[in-house]
């Protein structure tokens, strides 16, 4: 049963049929976008989640969009008392405070993916770092990781979960705009794993110059599914051979996230 049936006869149909259907668990902390006007029936759409997840303690309303240099949204607690939780995931775990860093629970495969596919010894560049859910997969597998994060308290917690997952030799934490990286780094990598905040796709052409003839770039984009066989050709074109590509959810109505794993 979905959400929305779970709360027929409770909200308004008026309202319901704008309530999103799904909602995001990271760690013991849901995350729902209540639409605007429907605020008195916040307690009856938290009571909904906990009572068909197990194990929730905190359940928050996204406000806004993902914004501004740190790339978080506004939220509001609905019921609990914390926004900070510990999410698990493939045997590793990442503390985090959803208020002040932006955490992808839904990417989790991708993750997984990317990793299996890194070797021990190389020298992997993860711009946009957040807490680290693809720097840290990338290091337990005895690979020397870069992670540059501009968000102060995302790096707090990157430090901690380094250590929280055993990594923090293989691990370098850099905080600053990863739009600086060229002029801040003075090496080669064998990979890099970009996961590309929304309209910043000018960045894998700058971030390229970094990796070795050779190496890897794992691009994350935001495109309608009739724009990919035109960026396969692009991608030829800046000299780069597609070796895979897949969609990795929707993000908006015709618009949807894409992974392509590219070799220099």
């Amino acid at each position: 049963m979905s959400l929305r049936d779970e709360l027929k006869g409770i909200v308004p149909q008026n309202y319901l049929c704008k309530l999103p259907s799904r909602f995001d668990v990271i760690g013991d902390i849901a995350i729902v976008s209540v639409p605007q006007g429907m605020e008195t029936y916040n307690e009856d759409v938290a009571r909904a989640i906990m009572e068909r997840t197990q194990n929730i303690r905190t359940v928050l309303n996204k406000t806004s969009k993902i914004e501004g240099d740190r790339r978080i949204a506004s939220l509001e607690i609905i019921t609990g008392e914390s926004t900070e939780t510990i999410h698990r995931e493939f045997g590793l775990a990442y503390r985090i405070d959803l208020k002040q860093s932006f955490f992808n629970g839904r990417l989790s495969f991708e993750r997984k993916r990317v990793a299996s596919l890194v070797r021990s010894g190389e020298d992997v560049l993860v711009p946009f770092a957040g807490v680290g859910p693809f720097a840290i997969p990338a290091a337990k597998n005895a690979a020397n990781v870069f992670a540059v994060e501009m968000n102060g308290d995302a790096c707090k917690y990157l430090s901690v979960n380094c250590k929280l997952n055993r990594v923090e030799k293989n691990i370098h934490v850099i905080n600053a705009d990863a739009c600086n990286i060229s002029n801040m780094i003075r090496a080669e990598f064998d990979r890099a794993i970009i996961p590309t905040p929304y309209g910043m796709d000018y960045f894998l052409e700058s971030i390229s110059t970094l990796v070795k003839p050779g190496g890897y770039i794992h691009f994350y984009t935001f495109k309608p599914k009739e724009d990919i066989y035109g960026l396969i050709q692009r991608y030829g074109n800046m000299g780069f051979e597609v070796l895979f590509h897949r969609r990795c959810g929707n993000v908006a109505p015709g618009i949807s996230r894409w992974v392509f794993d590219l070799k220099k």
